[in-house]
């Protein structure tokens, strides 16, 4: 049976927290439907790969949700781990307009497979996984987040977002739902604690993973922060650690097998 699993290569945001890698930023691997996603590869993604034992060569589709440093840095490097210096011809980008742009290295580009520029509203099929864009609000205007829908479970990662009415009920089918958040009360660019509990008051999922910690957020210890939550709002709600890594299944039995018609 392929690996199924969650595995964070980082849980640092903002500039402080990235920049003295106070906390890792190397992104997310996904591993569901037989694939291996990884999620906005920000600095240190190699490193971190390696540290915590994941083989960025299994890449099959690179996910980066905006142009911004923490984010989409090690993208490049990324591409090149996964297709051996650039030999092979292998992979899928998915990314943000403004990434394919203007980040993306034109000799790793032709090594791919295939790049997608995603834009909100949209969606794409690779194996049997459905992937849709969803909207965000976000200095970064051509930014994206990202549902996958896996035979698995429904993940959905919001990524680097404000909060706007529409935001809940873009995710309200997701199993899993990872939040970037970086402030505790206020943010003009991106989700807070108290954003989270809005989002809480209209959704259930059943499990909801914290991560993108800025100073504020980590003064403040995540854990406990996650703890509060889930006992207010009574949903399993996790703060991200680097390294760390779940088996789905085993968080909650309301996650469940989905067959998925794509086609």
């Amino acid at each position: 049976m392929a690996e199924v699993g969650v595995t964070f290569l980082g849980t640092g945001g903002g500039p402080l927290v990235v920049s003295k890698q106070i906390r890792s930023s190397g992104g997310i691997i996904v591993k569901a439907g037989g694939l291996q996603f990884h999620i906005d590869p920000g600095p240190g993604a190699l490193v971190m790969g390696k540290f915590y034992g994941e083989n960025l060569r299994s890449n099959s589709v690179i996910l980066v949700s905006h142009n911004h440093l923490a984010h989409s840095n090690d993208v490049n490097a990324v591409i090149s781990a996964m297709t051996n210096a650039g030999r092979d011809k292998k992979g899928i980008l998915i990314a943000s307009k403004e990434f394919v742009e203007q980040g993306l290295n034109q000799h790793f580009s032709d090594k791919l497979n295939n790049k997608i520029t995603a834009e909100a509203g949209k969606s794409t099929e690779v194996g049997n996984t459905k992937i849709i864009f969803t909207k965000t609000e976000h200095s970064e205007k051509t930014g994206i987040g990202f549902k996958l829908l896996t035979p698995e479970f429904n993940l959905s990662y919001v990524g680097d977002t404000k909060y706007f009415n529409e935001l809940p009920e873009l995710h309200k089918d997701a199993d899993i739902l990872i939040l970037n958040v970086l402030a505790l009360k206020h943010s003009q660019t991106n989700l807070s604690v108290v954003d989270v509990e809005k989002i809480l008051t209209k959704i259930k999922p059943a499990l909801v993973i914290l991560t993108h910690f800025s100073a504020e957020l980590i003064d403040a210890d995540p854990l406990y922060v996650a703890r509060e939550l889930q006992n207010k709002h009574e949903v399993q709600v996790i703060a991200a650690r680097d390294g760390m890594t779940i088996n789905p299944s085993s968080y909650s039995a309301q996650l469940k097998q989905k067959t998925l018609n794509l086609y």
